[in-house]
């Protein structure tokens, strides 16, 4: 990865890339942070079960909604300035929320903090797009893994932190420093683009215009069942094993495995990209991966939980793969950003299926058989339309095409 070649582009190799890093880095902390402190936070400002429910489900929507106005808000700063404005917002909401006495005011800028990161998570392919065209997944597996160490360390270290700093509020504004931190590198990348006249406003095609695309719905639809899947195991996966007489403390560390085995994993995708892109191999290894893992929750959750652990780890890489894939799928950073903000925008309504439907079916059958079946079979959706993701052309050319 040149130096040179990314100085026309905002800066030195090293400092873009760090940049970019960084920024995966915050967009889980908002989520992560909150959830391992929710009993005292409940106590302290009265919230129902309800509302906690709500407050859990907020990730999920958000994405989804505010992942829309991503191209909107590209369109009106420019790619890099988005970067550094979405990182202020969202240092400004998680400290906010920190301080205030009100269920309600905390929801509110939960949603603020939450809409920066959803813009985060579409504009990421298309700062890769931009910065790195011929390193897509070199710095895509980055990207992916510090958007898994992000959530992964908040989970962790908020509790300390809270125990340390007296309370859960300084516990979960302390990660308001780390969006400063990562805001920094971001200012003098977004001058040098004003500068040169260059900060890339993309005008890729319309959602409205994308929903006509095969393509655009293989992505958002691999995109949903990978979410799917991963948003159930965030929710279910412990509880599951625990129901089936693992101890408590047990399933969590399982619970932590699962989470932490898919960041080095990661990181090897771009030889495997490299050497199997192109032929629809790596989404079935993906769904696969991710089916075994279920199947032995099933069959055997007490035999070898590491190793359900372990497999179904290794099948998250496919968030990561999928995420490389709306670069290559489309052939400008304005295409990019646009794909990204549809696939992400459908997925993440498709992904708030995965917990509620294994819940759901939990409660009207009363076993986690059904569940936990209907999980390992649709795993199979992440080979189908991950196979059409990878076999695919870009968009550009498949929108085109009816016209030529």
């Amino acid at each position: 990865m040149s130096s040179s070649s990314s100085v026309r582009r905002g800066g030195p190799a090293w400092l873009v890339v760090a940049a970019i890093v960084l920024l995966a880095l915050n967009l889980r902390v908002a989520i992560g942070s909150v959830g391992v402190v929710i009993d005292p936070l409940r106590d302290d400002l009265g919230m129902s079960a309800t509302v906690a429910g709500v407050l859990t489900t907020l990730p999920v929507l958000c994405f989804a909604v505010f992942g829309t106005t991503a191209a909107r808000v590209v369109r009106l700063l420019g790619l890099d300035r988005t970067a550094a404005a979405l990182l202020a917002v969202l240092a400004l909401g998680l400290l906010a929320r920190s301080v205030v006495d009100s269920t309600a005011l905390f929801l509110v800028l939960s949603v603020v903090a939450l809409a920066a990161c959803a813009v985060g998570n579409v504009v990421l392919p298309a700062l890769a797009k931009e910065h790195f065209p011929d390193r897509l997944p070199l710095v895509g597996s980055l990207y992916g893994a510090a958007l898994m160490a992000g959530g992964a360390v908040s989970s962790v270290v908020t509790v300390p932190a809270a125990d340390a700093l007296g309370g859960w509020r300084p516990g979960i504004a302390v990660w308001a420093v780390l969006s400063v931190a990562a805001l920094l590198p971001w200012l003098p990348i977004a001058a040098r683009a004003g500068r040169a006249g260059r900060d890339v406003r993309p005008v890729g095609p319309s959602l409205a215009r994308l929903a006509r695309s095969r393509l655009a719905w293989a992505c958002a639809l691999c995109f949903g069942a990978q979410s799917a899947q991963a948003y159930a195991q965030f929710g279910w996966f412990p509880t599951i094993l625990a129901d089936a007489g693992l101890a408590q403390g047990t399933a969590g560390a399982m619970q932590g495995l699962l989470g932490a085995v898919g960041i080095p994993m990661t990181l090897l995708l771009p030889p495997l990209v490299a050497r199997l892109g192109g032929r629809g191999i790596l989404p079935w290894v993906f769904a696969a991966l991710t089916a075994s893992g279920w199947a032995g929750v099933l069959w055997a959750p007490t035999a070898a939980p590491w190793l359900w652990a372990i497999l179904l780890g290794l099948g998250g890489c496919a968030f990561t793969w999928v995420l490389i894939m709306f670069g290559r799928r489309a052939s400008t950073t304005e295409g990019t950003a646009s794909l990204s903000a549809f696939a992400q925008s459908v997925g993440y309504l498709v992904a708030g299926l995965g917990p509620f439907g294994t819940g759901l079916l939990h409660d009207v059958t009363g076993s986690w058989t059904a569940p936990v079946t209907v999980l390992m079979l649709g795993a199979v959706l992440i080979g189908v339309f991950g196979t059409l993701v990878d076999r695919g052309g870009t968009i550009e050319y498949e929108l085109e095409r009816p016209a030529a």
